[in-house]
């Protein structure tokens, strides 16, 4: 035997660390869904405004979203339920879509100011970004990784 060490790699299911980045905006997200979370309860006006009027219950639509947005930021941060919140953020963010579009369609502000319409079209990609902001942070398993 000649001591010399097995060049296999060896297949672990351990996470890779994770980086600074990811938490940081792991952090940043939840804060930023707590905080709009809690401004649903403090200041319900402006969300109730946007609801599209087809949606039934407005006020009760807002705190409702409010509530997912408090308990998906808080959840992002536990890590048994990180991926459950992940994706109930990513529901969250299909479901208040159409709100956003009534916004742009019908040109209403959110809040006292008014917004240009370009801003109110520019914030329908959005979704798209927090969506995957919230499946890389919260949501995605990295693969198996193999070391030597």
């Amino acid at each position: 035997m000649s001591g010399a060490k097995d060049a296999r790699p060896v297949e672990t299911n351990a996470a890779p660390a994770e980086s600074r980045v990811k938490i940081a905006l792991r952090v940043l997200l939840a804060i930023a869904m707590v905080g709009v979370g809690i401004t649903h309860f403090t200041s319900p006006e402006p969300f109730v405004a946007i609801v599209p009027r087809a949606l039934p219950w407005p006020l009760a639509l807002v705190y409702v979203s409010g509530v997912a947005e408090i308990a998906g930021g808080v959840g992002i941060l536990v890590p048994p339920v990180r991926r459950a919140a992940g994706i109930g953020l990513i529901a969250l963010y299909v479901a208040v879509f159409p709100a956003n579009v009534n916004m742009a369609l019908n040109d209403l502000p959110l809040g006292d100011a008014p917004a240009p319409a370009w801003a109110l079209w520019a914030r329908l990609p959005l979704q798209a970004v927090f969506i995957a902001w919230a499946y890389w942070v919260a949501v995605r398993r990295p693969g198996r990784v193999s070391s030597s």
